[in-house]
């Protein structure tokens, strides 16, 4: 007896589902004050514009560098991602912290997040955009001086890879911190991270590179928009640019050039803390003969972020008595309160009960003492980290101050001989600042713009917001 024959092989017909192609390597530029005015001194991103495409850039209230690119990152406004400055008054630990670093701040879904859903194994290179640390990145590089026991800050790096951070310092150099900001900031620092995105592109490249340009935000704000200082700013970041768009050409990468807000002209520092101090709501404590902002107890203080400031008012009773005391200060163009907030989609637990918005003339000191002897130490210095509050002022040293050079060569001479060193340089004077940003634009020639090297991205439907940035370069990716 046999058995019943085994069947024969049948070939099965191919499959209905396409293999998931390679997503379109992207070039993404944060070019920091790019406005459709500065375009006419940068050729080479105006040429991108006129052979690929163009339109403007809606952004966000507050228009400044962490709320932006959280919200370019994450296709959500500050009232979902929580990012609702660069800084803001931690309630939880009675604290004004700005310009921290770790991603976890920011909610919301990650453009690399909704990448590697549609394209697993999506790799992603951050050069210096912000909140870069402990993010799910692939390669990262963010600045983070060297804090000493002993008080002392030197210039430094993080990156993961970790040993990148060595190469890239061979290779390039110490990062430039104090070419970074303060009163030597210049194109020395945006020059490096260029030459540092060129080298990851070269020897890492990755199917995403964000690549974070500063140098347009210092004169800008020194001189102002309409400066010939700073269109000569405009006209050398985009001669800088010119190799590192030539790699990505070669390379078959699409770029993408846009950026966070446009600095328009100022020439009203407005004094909102001081305002509620001899109001008698912001309170100080005082060491050594200088005065601290005192958070816990003072029924009312404001965290000034360019033309935005934060006011956190301690008391629901006392709304009234603030908005009392701030009611026709020169300067204030509006108050916003809970509905407004909303509106402007700030309504975030980490807003202040109100939001200052300045006048487009104007911007907010974060200055509360009332007299010039008082101020703490740090009121002189370049210390991002311990004023409460945005300090422009930290672009210059101080003119009024005639051996305010030598002050600063000793202070270099000390660093040099490893001791410590106070760089007391910075002025108490907000007079000279000529540019800010913060408000939503007025018009679209004085706001962002995103400019793309393909023709068929962007263009012809009027502005692109900034909840739609993350959405345009998952397409571009071919991840849609």
């Amino acid at each position: 007896m046999t058995g019943a024959p085994h069947p024969r092989p049948t070939a099965h017909p191919p499959s209905t589902h396409p293999r998931p192609t390679a997503p379109h390597r992207l070039l993404v530029l944060d070019v920091v004050g790019l406005t459709p005015r500065l375009l006419a001194h940068m050729p080479n991103l105006r040429d991108m514009a006129d052979t690929g495409s163009y339109a403007p850039l809606e952004t966000v209230l507050p228009a400044v560098t962490c709320a932006a690119q959280s919200t370019f990152l994450t296709g959500a406004p500050p009232a979902e991602h929580g990012i609702v400055g660069n800084g803001w008054y931690f309630r939880e630990l009675g604290d004004v912290l700005l310009w921290r670093q770790h991603n976890g701040l920011v909610g919301g879904d990650k453009l690399w997040d909704a990448a590697r859903r549609a394209h697993p194994g999506y790799t992603v290179a951050n050069i210096c955009w912000w909140y870069a640390m402990g993010a799910d990145t692939d390669i990262t590089v963010t600045p983070r001086p060297v804090y000493y026991a002993d008080g002392r800050k030197e210039p430094d790096c993080y990156t993961r890879p970790t040993g990148l951070r060595d190469e890239l310092t061979d290779k390039l150099g110490t990062f430039p911190l104090f070419h970074f900001w303060g009163p030597g900031a210049d194109l020395v620092s945006s020059q490096w991270i260029i030459d540092a995105t060129r080298h990851i592109m070269r020897t890492r490249p990755t199917d995403l590179t964000l690549c974070y340009l500063p140098h347009l935000d210092y004169d800008l704000q020194r001189y102002g928009p309409d400066d010939p200082r700073s269109h000569a700013a405009a006209a050398a970041l985009d001669a800088a640019l010119a190799p590192l768009l030539d790699d990505a050409r070669a390379g078959g990468a699409t770029v993408v050039a846009l950026s966070e807000y446009g600095i328009t002209n100022v020439s009203r520092p407005v004094d909102i803390n001081r305002v509620l101090r001899r109001a008698g709501l912001l309170e100080v404590y005082t060491q050594d003969g200088m005065e601290y902002l005192d958070p816990w107890v003072s029924r009312a203080f404001a965290v000034a972020d360019h033309q935005i400031a934060h006011v956190y008012v301690r008391r629901p009773e006392d709304l009234e008595l603030v908005r009392e005391a701030l009611a026709g200060l020169p300067g204030l163009a509006e108050l916003l309160d809970d509905r407004g907030k909303k509106a402007h989609g700030l309504d975030h637990p980490r807003s202040g009960e109100l939001v200052a918005v300045a006048e487009p003339d104007a911007w907010f000191t974060y200055y509360y003492w009332l007299d010039d002897d008082r101020a703490p130490d740090f009121a002189q210095l370049v210390e991002i980290h311990r004023k409460p509050g945005y300090d422009p002022v930290e672009l210059f040293m101080d003119p009024k101050d005639p051996y305010v050079r030598v002050k600063a060569g000793a202070a270099l001479a000390r660093k040099k001989l490893g001791m410590r060193y106070r760089m007391a340089v910075v002025p108490l004077d907000p007079s000279p600042i000529r540019g800010s940003h913060g408000r939503l634009p007025a018009t679209e020639d004085e706001g962002p713009v995103f400019i793309c090297s393909r023709p068929d991205s962007v263009g012809g439907d009027g502005p692109v917001a900034a909840t739609a940035v993350k959405s345009l370069l998952l397409g571009l990716a071919g991840l849609h």
